[in-house]
This record gives C-alpha cells, sequence and structure tokens, in this order.
C-alpha cells in the first residue's frame, strides 16, 4: 500500500541530500519528543518580553492621558462634551448640526467632520422655522425666540441680521423636524403615500432664500433613513434573540457532537468521503461537458451559426457570447482538458492518495486517543480575546489623548488655510473669514505638543504591531503544543496504554519554558509581514484618486507577493514548530529541517494537504448543513410534529444564521485541531522513513529482494498497526535476515508477540 516509501529510488527523491541538506542520523533509542532540551532563541525572547513590557506602559500611559467619554460623548464645535455631568451640558445630551445640507454623508457626521457649527441641545427641532421668519414672529409673541433661542449659542441674540447671524455663526439659519439617534439630530423621515417628506412637507425654505425639497435633505444625510429604520430593526434582531437563545445554545451543542462524531468516525469513512468528491467534482465536470456539446450542436444547426467571437468583438453584454458556437466549444475544450488531467492526476497519484487517507484515519485514532486537544480551541479562543480587547482599549485611548485641536473647515473644501490649526475664540477677529468666505473653526480631533502627542501616531503603530505579534504568538503557542501532544501519541509503539499522562499539559509547558523565543521570532516574521500588508492597504486607500494605471498596477502586485509571501511563511513555520515541539532545537535550525524533508516529499506534501482539505472542507459542510436544515425546519415551524420550536418570529433568518455561523466556528475549530494532527503524523512519518532509509539504504541497494518484501510487510500490517510499529518490523527484518518472509502467520505472529510485550 505505501510501497512508495520504501522502493529504491522514491518518487519524493528523498535522498537528494545535495539539494536539501543531509538528513538527521539514525537513533534507534529515539522514543520521542525530548524531555532534556535547552531554552532556544533567548535573544528573541528577551526582545519578545520587553516588547510586552513597553505594550504594558504603553496602556497605563494611555490610560492616563486617554478619556473614552470623548468617543461615548458627542463633541460640539469647541470641543465639550454633550451631556456630560458636571458641566453646562449635562442636561444637553444631543449634538444639533446649523446646517444640515453641508454634511455630505452620516459618516461624515457621526465622525464630527461635517463643516458647520455644531452645538449641544436637550432635543431635536419639532418644527419649521427660519430666522427671518422666527424674527416676525418674535414681534409680537416673545416665546418665538425663546424656543428658537435653545438652537443658538448662548451669545445670540433676536436683534441680529441675518448676515449677522451667517457672519457670527450664532444661531442656524432654519430648523426643521428632527429626531435623536446616536445623541444626535437627524431629519425625521417619513413616508405619506409613498413619497418621502420631513414633518409632512416635500418642500421648505433654507433661511437663505432658497426653496429647498425634501431629496436634497435626504442626499444631504445620504440614507439616513435607513439608519434610524436600524434601531426598530436591532430591537426587533433583540427580541428574536430573547426567544431563541436557548434553541441557539442546543443547535450549537449539536454541532459540537456531530463535529466529534464526525472526527471518531474518519478513520472508517474518510476515503469514502475523499473519493466521494472527487467523482462529484468529476460527474459536475462530466455534465458541463454534456451541456456545452448539447448547447453547441443546437446552435450549429441554426442559421447564421458561422458568427464567431472575433466578428462580434468586445461587449459589454456578456450573454451574446452565449448565442455563439465558438463560445460553448471552447468551454467544452477546457472542460475536457480539466476533466483528463484530474482523471490522469487520481491515477498517477493514487498511490501517495491512498497514503494520505491512511494519515487522516491514524488522525482520528490519535484524536480519540487525546480527547483533550478538542478543547484546546477555547484557550486559544480566550488569550485571542484578551489580545484584541487589550488593543482595541489602547487603540481608543490613544485616540482621545490630549486637548481639543481646531482646524479650519469650509463648506467648499477649496481654501488656502484649510486643516490649518486655529483658535475659536479669536477666530472671528482674523483674516482667514475675509479669505474664505464661511470658513468656520471647528474641533478636529485631540492632541498636544507634549512629547507624549507628537508620536501618538507612532503609539499607535506600535500598539498595532505588538498585537499582530501577540495574535501569530497565541496561534504559535498552540500549533507546537498540540504538535508535541501528537508527536507523543506518534512514537509511543503501544497505544493507549503506554501514552503519558497529559500529553498536551505536558508540551504546552515545554513550549513556554523552553521555546518561548523561538514562537516569538517566527510570530515575529508574520506579523512583520502583515504589517507591511496594512501599509499597502493604507496608502491604496487613501492614494487611490493620485496613483496613475501603472503605481495601481505596480501595488496590486505587491499586495498579491505579500500576500503568497504570508501564506508560506505560516506554512513553513507550522512545520517548523512541529520540529521544535519534537526535537527542541532553535527556529532556524527547526525551520531548515522541515523545509529539507518537506521539498524531500513534495509530491507527499501536496497530495496530503489537498486530501486533507477536501475532507475538512466536507466535514465543515455536513456539519453546517445539519445544523442549518434542523434549525430552519425549527424556526419556521415546519416539524411542529416532533418538537415546537419559537413561534412570532420578527426575522427567522437571524438566529438561523446564527446558528450556522456558530456551527461553523465549532466546526473549524474541531478541524483545526485534526489537520494540525493530520500534519505532526506526517511531519513524524517522513522523519522516521529518512531515518529508516538512512540507516538501511545500502542493504537495500544490494538486496532489492529484501526491499519487495519488506514494502509487502508493510501493506500487510499497515492496516492493524501504526507507523511507528511498521518502521520497527522493516528494521527487525533487515538486521535478522533468516526470519522465514514467505510465512504469513509466523509474520503476524511474531507481529502479535511484539506487540503484546
Amino acid at each position: 500500500m505505501i510501497q512508495l516509501f520504501f522502493t529504491e529510488e522514491p518518487p519524493d527523491s528523498p535522498f537528494e541530500e545535495q539539494d536539501f541538506g543531509e538528513p538527521r542520523a539514525y537513533d534507534a533509542d529515539f522514543k520521542g519528543p525530548i524531555a532534556d532540551r535547552n531554552c532556544t532563541d533567548v535573544l528573541c525572547c528577551l526582545v519578545f518580553l520587553l516588547f510586552i513590557f513597553g505594550y504594558i506602559l504603553l496602556g497605563l500611559v494611555a490610560w492616563i492621558h486617554g478619556d473614552p467619554r470623548r468617543v461615548a460623548y458627542p463633541t460640539d464645535s469647541q470641543g465639550h462634551f454633550c451631556g456630560q455631568k458636571g458641566t453646562p451640558n449635562e442636561n444637553k445630551t444631543i449634538l444639533f448640526y446649523f446646517n444640515l445640507f453641508s454634511c455630505t454623508s452620516p459618516s461624515v457626521m457621526i465622525n464630527l467632520q461635517c463643516p458647520t457649527t455644531q452645538i449641544c441641545v436637550s432635543k431635536c427641532p419639532e418644527k419649521f422655522l427660519t430666522y427671518v421668519e422666527m424674527q416676525i414672529l418674535y414681534k409680537r409673541d416673545k416665546s418665538y425666540w425663546e424656543y428658537y433661542s435653545q438652537f443658538c449659542k448662548p451669545t445670540a441674540k433676536p436683534l441680529k441680521t441675518l448676515p449677522e447671524i451667517l457672519l457670527d455663526n450664532d444661531c442656524p439659519t432654519a430648523i426643521f423636524p428632527g429626531k435623536p439617534f446616536l445623541q444626535r439630530c437627524f431629519p425625521d423621515f417619513s413616508t405619506k403615500n409613498g413619497t418621502l417628506t420631513v414633518g409632512s412637507r416635500t418642500l421648505f425654505e433654507d433661511g437663505n432664500g432658497k426653496t429647498r425639497n425634501v431629496i436634497e435633505l435626504r442626499e444631504a444625510a445620504n440614507g439616513i433613513n435607513k439608519i434610524l429604520d436600524a434601531r426598530s430593526v436591532g430591537l426587533k434582531v433583540f427580541e428574536d434573540y430573547a426567544t431563541t437563545w436557548h434553541w441557539i445554545l442546543i443547535g450549537l451543542t449539536i454541532a459540537m457532537v456531530l463535529s466529534w462524531i464526525f472526527l471518531i468516525l474518519m478513520r472508517f469513512i474518510a476515503g469514502f468521503l475523499f473519493w466521494f468528491f472527487m467523482f462529484g467534482v468529476l460527474g459536475i465536470i462530466g455534465y458541463g461537458i454534456w451541456y456545452c456539446y448539447q448547447e453547441y450542436r443546437n446552435l450549429q444547426e441554426h442559421p447564421g451559426s458561422t458568427l464567431t467571437i472575433y466578428d462580434i468583438g468586445i461587449q459589454t453584454n456578456i450573454n451574446m457570447y452565449f448565442h455563439l458556437k465558438q463560445t460553448w466549444f471552447i468551454l467544452m475544450v477546457l472542460l475536457c482538458i480539466t476533466e483528463v488531467t484530474i482523471t490522469l492526476m487520481l491515477i498517477f497519484l493514487r498511490k501517495q492518495i491512498r497514503v494520505a487517507i491512511i494519515l487522516v484515519k491514524e488522525g482520528s485514532r490519535a484524536i480519540g486517543c487525546i480527547p483533550g486537544t478538542l478543547l484546546y480551541p477555547v484557550l486559544t479562543f480566550i488569550l485571542l480575546s484578551i489580545c484584541i480587547s487589550y488593543w482595541a482599549v489602547t487603540a481608543v485611548f490613544l485616540a482621545t489623548s490630549g486637548i481639543p485641536v481646531y482646524r479650519v473647515v469650509t463648506p467648499q473644501g477649496q481654501c488656502i488655510h484649510e486643516n490649518k490649526t486655529c483658535d475659536p475664540e479669536t477666530f472671528n477677529t482674523t483674516d482667514v473669514p475675509k479669505v474664505c468666505p464661511g470658513a468656520l473653526c471647528n474641533f478636529a480631533f485631540y492632541g498636544g505638543k507634549s512629547l507624549y502627542h507628537q508620536y501618538i501616531s507612532t503609539f499607535h503603530v506600535y500598539n498595532l504591531f505588538v498585537f499582530l505579534w501577540l495574535i501569530n504568538f497565541v496561534i504559535a503557542l498552540g500549533q507546537c503544543a498540540l504538535s508535541g501532544a501528537f508527536a507523543t501519541y506518534y512514537w509511543t509503539v503501544n497505544k493507549p496504554d503506554d501514552i503519558p499522562p497529559h500529553p498536551l499539559f505536558t508540551a504546552f509547558g515545554r513550549a513556554i519554558r523552553y521555546h518561548t523565543g523561538s514562537l516569538a521570532f517566527g510570530s515575529l516574521i508574520i506579523a512583520l509581514i502583515q504589517l507591511f500588508r496594512i501599509v499597502l492597504q493604507y496608502m491604496d486607500r487613501h492614494l487611490k484618486n493620485a496613483q496613475n494605471g501603472v503605481s495601481r498596477f505596480l501595488q496590486c502586485c505587491l499586495k498579491c507577493c505579500f500576500w503568497c509571501l504570508e501564506n508560506v511563511v505560516k506554512f513553513l513555520n507550522k512545520n517548523a514548530y512541529i520540529m521544535i515541539a519534537v526535537y527542541g532545537e532553535n527556529f532556524c535550525t527547526s525551520a531548515r529541517d522541515a523545509f529539507n524533508l518537506l521539498m524531500r516529499n513534495i509530491v507527499k506534501v501536496a497530495v496530503t494537504d489537498e486530501v486533507t482539505f477536501f475532507i475538512l472542507i466536507l466535514g465543515k459542510i455536513l456539519v453546517c448543513g445539519i445544523i442549518g436544515v434542523l434549525a430552519f425546519l425549527l424556526f419556521t415551524e415546519r416539524m411542529p410534529t416532533i418538537v415546537e420550536g419559537p413561534t412570532s418570529l420578527n426575522y427567522y433568518w437571524v438566529p438561523l444564521l446564527t446558528v450556522i455561523f456558530g456551527s461553523y466556528l465549532i466546526a473549524h475549530g474541531f478541524f483545526s485541531v485534526y489537520a494540525m494532527c493530520i500534519e505532526t503524523i506526517f511531519i513524524c512519518f517522513c522523519k522516521y522513513s529518512v531515518y529508516v532509509f538512512s540507516a538501511f539504504h545500502g542493504s537495500l541497494r544490494m538486496e532489492k529482494m529484501k526491499t519487495h518484501v519488506v514494502s509487502w510487510l508493510v501493506e500487510l500490517l499497515l492496516p492493524e498497526c501504526n507507523f511507528r510499529t511498521v518502521f520497527l518490523w522493516k528494521e527487525t527484518l533487515l538486521s535478522r535476515c533468516s526470519l522465514n518472509l514467505n510465512s504469513k502467520e509466523v509474520i503476524c505472529a511474531r507481529h502479535r508477540k511484539t506487540k503484546t510485550a
């Protein structure tokens, strides 16, 4: 079955030592992960701990200088909080915009970047009223000014003319009905007889002598009505969660049980799943070939079928190409090539595929012997949650550090003083309002001139970098701990009796005690690549309009290259962590050995990864599909005779999608452990095969007959024993050639005797 590992010249050329280094010397006393080991990559460990210490100090300093209330409370144009206790705005919890037409989108308003005066008010306007109308009505009734003054600055007076009001920005030129959302006054949009209105009006005065319609206001607000409606949707979603939360937990528990059962049964159904998937793909492609042929034959019988793609040229309507027989012929040829390629790969790689399936089955046995490994993703989730929370809190405190900084803003956005720092108290006495009519001095952000505030941007980058480093370190720690536990399983001859107690806990302790530096080294490389990718994405977003075609193409190539580099480094690091867990060497040595080992077995690596990928994808689809179907039948009340589910749901898809997404996360967590198990067993398998080849390569060349007999023995014993036992038997046979190899009964009897002993 796996004689490709033991032939004189294996397909993967494992003896090309001149290209991929010398294999590790054979050690007959090697019993698994080395217990007596030393600390590795101590310098990187010290640097990592130093960065963590600096990260903690940064959090403390940001905690001292930051004020998260600046995020919780809206801020007016003077930098004062709306609704903060102990301030004049304590009872004014809502932010009001003087000229909403100056705002271009809700995101601009929420980010306090709308180029208009903003003040804190206790409530939103309830009616239409312009400043000129208020002045006329004020002469008869003083209460009109009392109402209008709620939306003006404290220094405003009702006797000022409209030009004076516009110059001083003391009052809005007009107010119209609104309602609070996110502690800000937004237009009170509503629909009347299918027509969008504000306060039952479609037309209104803006106070500047212009008549505006509700469409203009909606364009200025850019979809505010949908955002306001989201509040009611959110309440309905909350009601659905309150009704179905226990059913959601039951669904997630069933998903956990299904994932566990799937992993346990993998030793029996792995081959079936893979071949079912592959033959399904071949069947779908075959159906596509048949369909393309039918369409090609039907179009060939029509008049004008001689029209080609060259005749019609480039068309924006893609459907036009599907009326050409040439299109279907090209698709048929491509599908035929794909069908033949997949078929040939399955034929010529059938041995490697069989070995990969056996590895998958062996992984299922390992999970069954060490079931505690399936709980490790919970620890990873907790550690990642801590890292993410600390990064987010630190980022908020850094963003809110300092004193208010004011910048010049203009509605038109065309002014030589745009974005310059200004003082709101003396702004009207400067030349800026004269040079830039309509310019305002509004609050922009929090900052300062101290050394700390000057390096806020650097601290943000440091916060992001250490966050990426910690995230990758947590993932690396999990991979090293799991690989150590599964390597212990692999090198144990008598399973499960001789497996040491708590192998996962032991491997986790070894990784923390001896290899923190090596794990930090590997995660540092990935963090640097990810940081560079984020910088590229940031530059692309902020320089998109200023780039030409060539620069955009180069940037796209860079992003693609670094994406590929990140995935390659992750793959190599994962295998390096396996070597660290087994042999306890530093990161560079382990990475080199892992790379050489993978290159010696490159075909088996590719086949094993693909087989594992297909099987695990099918497992995730199976788990999510079963839970999704059951949840759909339950939440849509389509199986009342079996179980009575929740009734009167506002949106049944809310708990349904929650259950499906949660099931996918659970299945992904379980199967990620399983994938790590297969990878570890595969690396140990390849490593030990190198041992055997190194020790007995000469005798294998001289005695080909013994090689074939040993390969036959491996295939005979493989279904009932582990890989380690098979290789031990191979070693025994080569050293004791007097054994009667023609008698299967003697071989099986000796195998059972060895296993019992």
